[in-house]
């Protein structure tokens, strides 16, 4: 007999917090800890955030950059935050009807000047990013674009 038991999220996530430690774990074996981790969203405020997300340690981090140029810095830092809001998800590119996405940004403004997050672009067939890069939903791609655009702005303007 195979049954299945159901059980409201909500009802769970009460339980949890609730809990005390040993009841905790037994909540977190039974429906794994993600469930009761906050959202990615919620998890990454900062690169730290990402570095922890990803299991990197901050100090290991700064070696592997040092000599590197500025903008070769901030691209082994997206690379981490994409590594890190995608939460294991790698793009399928055998599948033309998954959306691929990734942070857009207004170059330049009325004064001559600036870098401004401006939403996301859903990947099409001419990419215009690395497409490891990507995100696999737009309000990841606006986010972490918002979140990181000084990051961005080193890595897109090739800054030495």
């Amino acid at each position: 007999m195979n049954d299945t038991l159901t059980v409201p999220k909500d009802k769970v996530l009460a339980a949890y917090f609730k809990a005390k430690s040993p009841r905790k774990v037994m909540l977190e074996n039974l429906f794994g800890i993600k469930t009761f981790q906050p959202e990615i969203k919620e998890r990454i405020k900062s690169f730290d955030d990402v570095l922890r997300e990803n299991g990197i340690v901050k100090l290991d981090f700064e070696k592997s950059c040092q000599g590197l140029t500025t903008d070769e810095v901030a691209y082994k830092q997206v690379k981490e935050i994409v590594k890190a809001f995608n939460e294991g998800w790698t793009p399928d590119w055998t599948n033309s009807n998954e959306g691929k996405y990734y942070p857009w940004f207004k170059m330049g403004s009325p004064s001559g000047g600036g870098f401004s997050s401006d939403g996301y672009v859903r990947w099409r067939t001419g990419s215009f990013v690395g497409s490891h890069l990507c995100f696999k939903s737009s309000d990841l791609a606006k986010h972490a674009g918002q979140l990181f655009e000084s990051i961005y702005k080193d890595f897109l303007t090739l800054n030495s």
